[in-house]
């Protein structure tokens, strides 16, 4: 069956949810391991204050995919070259990580629980309110004596790979190249707008929603912005396996070993940086077991089949104008995933 029929079938379910008002646009692509691909739009990409069309050429903030075009790439590269292992202590780079307190948990946790989220960091916390000044909350990230708790899906495992690039480095994240294609801002007309932001008291467009990205001035769990092509250029080249992909850079983590690395099972549901297939997850229930995926708050979702030579991305505004409302985009990320698969 030709992709632009599996995509005609499943835009189906996105076209209902935009004339439904539940999402206010959305932007569908598919692509396979022949490089053959196909995209369809629906919807506004802002509503307010005004009104403007989606494209297929819309940029997107993509949130937490961030994770894993950007950083655990990179973090995972850093492994292959010898730089870090990844089964040693972040304080191998970051010496300073709870300074004050020696025997604390925090000085032990791993470059690879940070990418599997199996540390014992909060699930979310509102760093941004702590301050203005991006050194400053960098320092707090670092000494604050977290309290430990159960292992969870926790942006503060990122934004430490983040600090550990930047030590790497030598320079802020936002120095570095994202890729081709890839940017950690985008022109606000030719943007998806996100939400109006109450501290900030405006529409985000072009600019980070993340609330602690924002406020750090660029950390390893958000801040990508990027189009639908952008997205599945870095899914091709992953397919690929060879790591040559248009949307790659340098020791970006796209070679063998790191793509490897990304498909390896580290637990029920994780691998080094995604989520693996398992019930009940974004990816549907019909992908192969090679499957991994993962999705941003904003909206977006990247998923790759291995085994089947396919990959599919989601990118929506379903948070404009405000977070505060019932998108379906739990239910609706199912839906598409799995309309690729019905014959």
């Amino acid at each position: 069956m030709s992709l632009e029929i599996r995509i005609d079938r499943t835009f189906s379910a996105v076209s209902n949810a935009v004339d439904k008002g539940r999402i206010p646009g959305a932007v569908l692509g598919v692509v396979n391991r022949l490089g053959q691909r196909a995209t369809r739009i629906a919807g506004q990409a802002q509503s307010v204050p005004y009104s403007r069309s989606m494209e297929v050429d819309t940029w997107f903030d993509l949130a937490s995919l961030t994770k894993v075009v950007f950083t655990a790439p990179r973090i995972l590269a850093l492994h292959e070259s010898g730089v870090i292992d990844l089964e040693a202590p972040l304080i191998s780079v970051l010496p300073d990580l709870n300074q004050y307190h020696s025997g604390s948990w925090i000085r032990n946790v791993t470059f690879a629980q940070c990418l599997a989220h199996e540390t014992g960091f909060p699930a979310v916390e509102p760093i941004y309110t702590y301050g203005r000044d991006p050194a400053l909350l960098r320092a707090f990230v670092l000494q604050r004596d977290w309290k430990r708790g159960p292992a969870v899906y926790s942006d503060i495992n990122f934004i430490l790979l983040g600090l550990v690039l930047e030590r790497i480095h030598g320079c802020r994240l936002r120095e570095l190249s994202p890729g081709a294609g890839l940017a950690f801002e985008a022109d606000p007309e030719n943007c998806a707008a996100t939400e109006l932001c109450t501290w900030r008291e405006r529409v985000m467009c072009g600019e980070v929603h993340d609330d602690n990205c924002y406020a750090l001035e660029g950390a390893g769990h958000a801040g990508l912005f990027g189009t639908v092509n952008a997205v599945l250029d870095h899914a091709q080249s992953l397919l690929d396996g060879i790591g040559t992909g248009s949307g790659m850079v340098p020791d970006s983590g796209t070679s063998t070993f790191c793509i490897e690395k990304m498909r390896q099972r580290v637990n029920a549901t994780r691998t080094y940086g995604w989520e693996g297939k398992h019930k009940n997850w974004s990816g549907g229930e019909l992908c192969s077991e090679g499957t991994i995926g993962h999705t941003g708050f904003t909206g977006t979702g990247l998923w790759i089949d291995f085994d089947n030579g396919l990959a599919w991305t989601l990118l929506t505004n379903r948070i404009h104008p405000t977070r505060h409302s019932d998108s379906g985009i739990v239910a609706l990320r199912k839906t598409v995933s799995e309309g690729f698969y019905l014959s």
